[in-house]
């Protein structure tokens, strides 16, 4: 791990212990499950059996599972079973985050949804938002799955260094590399990619580099006037509209 991946790469929040399943209103699972190399994680499951879908989550690089409880709430509507993990180091899952770390995490994850509670690979849908993009496309890089969404995504740590410090390579201080563009051409699987067109942390531009390096099937929607963390609030129906007809198609082939 590079000198400054604490301070640049990884934002995690502590946990709050609250009654969350009754603040929330969802059916909140608490599920503890083992990364790929024994690290003990914290997650929730949700099942709704309106559909056969599950989206496998992979968040961002900041907050833990508890940050994202409105946006699970509005994909349990859409009648989505969801399993949202924390990676080690955040929430109440244990250890450090690191770029293998957090790929042996998801690998985790898949392997709890897929061994313990026996869902088939094609009924899994992979998401990935902003750094959770490049994690999720590792999962679909060495598992199978129906296919996979990236919200906010870059190609590289390097390209949003090089993108904030008016092209100094920054990223030669640190240790992540998250290459998702490196992996793109190796996925198959339907892909849908969606980007706000005001996101000044991750600009569209890196976006659509992503999309134009990824294999079809694919597609781009870009979320207007969204920025980097409002992306399912400024998009509301439309932007659901894209993860429903997504999910419905990759299931249906």
């Amino acid at each position: 791990m590079g000198l400054l991946d604490q301070f640049f790469v990884f934002h995690p929040d502590p946990w709050q212990d609250r009654d969350w399943r009754a603040q929330s209103g969802l059916p909140l699972e608490d599920v503890w499950f083992q990364a790929a190399d024994g690290a003990k994680l914290f997650g929730w499951y949700v099942e709704n059996p309106a559909t056969s879908a599950v989206i496998l989550w992979c968040h961002g690089n900041a907050g833990n599972v508890i940050n994202r409880l409105d946006n699970l709430r509005e994909l349990y509507r859409l009648g989505l079973s969801v399993f949202l993990f924390d990676y080690r180091g955040y929430g109440r899952s244990q250890g450090r985050p690191s770029e293998e770390g957090l790929y042996l995490d998801a690998i985790g994850a898949y392997d709890y949804l897929t061994r313990t509670r026996m869902i088939r690979p094609e009924r899994i849908v992979i998401f990935g938002r902003s750094l959770g993009a490049a994690v999720a496309a590792e999962v679909a890089s060495r598992k199978p799955a129906a296919g996979l969404i990236l919200e906010s995504p870059f190609p590289s740590i390097e390209a949003v260094g090089k993108f904030h410090y008016g092209g100094l390579p920054v990223h030669w201080l640190l240790g992540s590399d998250f290459r998702l563009i490196d992996r793109l051409p190796e996925l198959s699987l339907p892909k849908l990619i969606l980007h706000g067109d005001r996101d000044d942390i991750i600009p569209l531009e890196l976006g659509r580099q992503v999309f134009e390096k990824a294999l079809p099937p694919k597609s781009f929607y870009v979320i207007e006037g969204a920025d980097h963390n409002n992306t399912y609030q400024v998009g509301g129906s439309s932007y659901f509209r894209q993860w429903v007809e997504f999910v419905r198609g990759v299931l249906r082939s």
